[in-house]
């Protein structure tokens, strides 16, 4: 981490010139926790695109694939911990008010890391839902439910946990993906050559063929099936969280941005980006991809969120160190 762009920052960030701060998370918060961020070359699952599994149409054409694929994502997210880049945020949305600053969080990410870290709730908004809602998809009923950590979710479900048969290769693609160039070890030798797999190939666990009977059914309404309640692509973003952003950027001015694991060139972030730079406020990169740190006039921090956060607003939120190694998630 530049020192000198780090100084800049704790100096900015503890005057009254910072008062109010809005973070924007995406995938890249959750590297660090070993989430699979399903993005660029890595975005396939057994072969098959995320984005078209991720789509309403994909849901209703074969909603036993889709269902197989949001298990495999569920059973992910529920093995990985938090990392100290949520812990930094969390501990930042308990002494925000304390130290005269008002804070709020926006995370594109389903995998509710953010909540499990302890992050306040009133200063957390889920702009893509999460992998722990489950909502009926039966037009007439309104059936939701919140935090549900099940799994798997039905018997026909059990097995979606491992993707590859030889857990070496995932490995292997997953420091590929992560752009290690670095043959790992125990990789057999017949597999460094590139290998091109078709969905079902026999590197990867079967995908089975679940009936509906087989799928988590509503118990409200009986007959709908559950989806997860995340955003797919073709929907649209939750009104009332959109709501909730609006208000925080509209009573006040916005002091800080700080975009974390995600670029400022895609919406949603651009949106934010931009209607606090029209305000007046600085903004503050942190990602691991350099290319996301061009065009940014303000701080830019190249590296792990997971490790520049805690350093990052260190000034406001002291040392995590002891926090994050007493909270019972890391057990």
């Amino acid at each position: 981490m530049n020192q000198g762009s780090l100084a800049s920052f704790h100096e900015y960030i503890t005057t009254d010139k910072c008062r109010t701060i809005l973070a924007l998370c995406g995938a890249g918060l959750s590297a660090s926790s070993g989430l699979p961020t399903f993005r660029g070359s890595g975005g396939l699952w057994k072969n098959y695109s995320s984005m078209d599994l991720a789509t309403p149409d994909a849901f209703n054409v074969d909603p036993g694939l889709v269902w197989q694929f949001y298990s495999y994502r569920r059973y992910k997210a529920i093995q990985a911990k938090p990392n100290k880049g949520h812990y930094a945020l969390s501990e930042l949305s308990k002494v925000a008010a304390s130290k005269g600053k008002k804070f709020l969080t926006l995370t594109q990410n389903v995998d509710g890391l953010s909540k499990r870290a302890h992050h306040d709730p009133e200063q957390l908004l889920e702009l893509h839902g999460s992998l722990f809602t489950l909502k009926c998809t039966s037009f007439d009923c309104t059936y939701t439910e919140n935090n549900n950590f099940k799994h798997p979710l039905t018997p026909q479900l059990q097995g979606c946990e491992e993707e590859w048969v030889n857990p070496r290769k995932r490995q292997r693609r997953t420091e590929n993906e992560n752009g290690n160039e670095h043959e790992n070890e125990d990789v057999d030798n017949d597999d460094k050559d590139t290998v091109v797999s078709t969905p079902g190939s026999p590197e990867f666990t079967p995908v089975k063929d679940i009936s509906r009977s087989g799928l988590p059914t509503c118990p409200q309404c009986k007959t709908g099936l559950l989806r997860p309640g995340v955003v797919w692509f073709g929907e649209s973003l939750p009104f009332k969280v959109l709501d909730q952003a609006d208000q925080f950027i509209m009573s006040q001015k916005v002091d800080l941005i700080l975009v974390i694991g995600t670029s400022q060139s895609v919406w949603p972030a651009a949106g934010y980006v931009n209607r606090v730079k029209l305000q007046g406020g600085k903004v503050a990169i942190f990602n691991t991809d350099e290319e996301d740190l061009q065009g940014c006039d303000g701080w830019k921090f190249l590296g792990d969120a997971a490790e520049l956060l805690p350093q990052a607003l260190m000034p406001l939120i002291g040392d995590i160190t002891e926090v994050v190694e007493n909270d019972k998630e890391l057990l």
